[in-house]
């Protein structure tokens, strides 16, 4: 018998004083049974820091064809596709032939340098993609965070993210890569 997926809760209450984007935002989300609460979390932390009407969650672990998180237009067309981790070269050319604009939000400990340096040279000439490196201590601390209802508030001011619940609170200094 397949194991099914648990649903989270999680009501963010945004500040970006870097876009002017403050908002209430309550995601509903599947987490997969093969997904760690440290990705669970980290797509969170993408909606939010890319939060806009449209922006929706997609079938993420169960699709190869699709992103984490995408905004498509009135259209279908799609504005914006997030991918999470360290994806393949073949993975984001197809994304960035398929979407406006690509963003990765890296993570991983140890392994995130060496995936830059190999893939930097053939990432670099992409116009159209952005490339954001999550420290590991902090989205490993991020995980801790994740549970089924969960209350967050998150502030964005000069690129660096603060998020809090409950009982904790974080700050998170993402390394702008692309």
């Amino acid at each position: 018998m397949a194991l099914k997926a648990t649903i989270i809760k999680a009501h963010v209450t945004l500040s970006d004083m870097d876009t002017h984007n403050y908002q209430d935002l309550s995601l509903t989300l599947a987490q997969h049974p093969s997904e760690t609460e440290q990705r669970l979390m980290i797509r969170v932390l993408a909606y939010a820091l890319n939060a806009c009407e449209n922006l929706e969650f997609t079938k993420g672990l169960c699709a190869d064809d699709e992103p984490e998180i995408w905004h498509k237009n009135y259209s279908g067309e799609i504005e914006l596709w997030i991918e999470l981790g360290l994806p393949d070269e073949k993975r984001l050319k197809k994304a960035l032939g398929r979407a406006k604009k690509v963003i990765v939000y890296a993570y991983g400990e140890g392994a995130q340098d060496i995936w830059w340096q190999k893939n930097a040279p053939k990432l670099n000439q992409q116009r159209n993609l952005s490339v954001i490196s999550l420290p590991s201590q902090a989205t490993q601390q991020l995980a801790n965070m994740a549970k089924r209802n969960m209350q967050l508030n998150i502030t964005v001011q000069d690129g660096d993210v603060w998020l809090s619940d409950e009982q904790s609170s974080l700050e998170i200094k993402p390394t702008v890569l692309l």
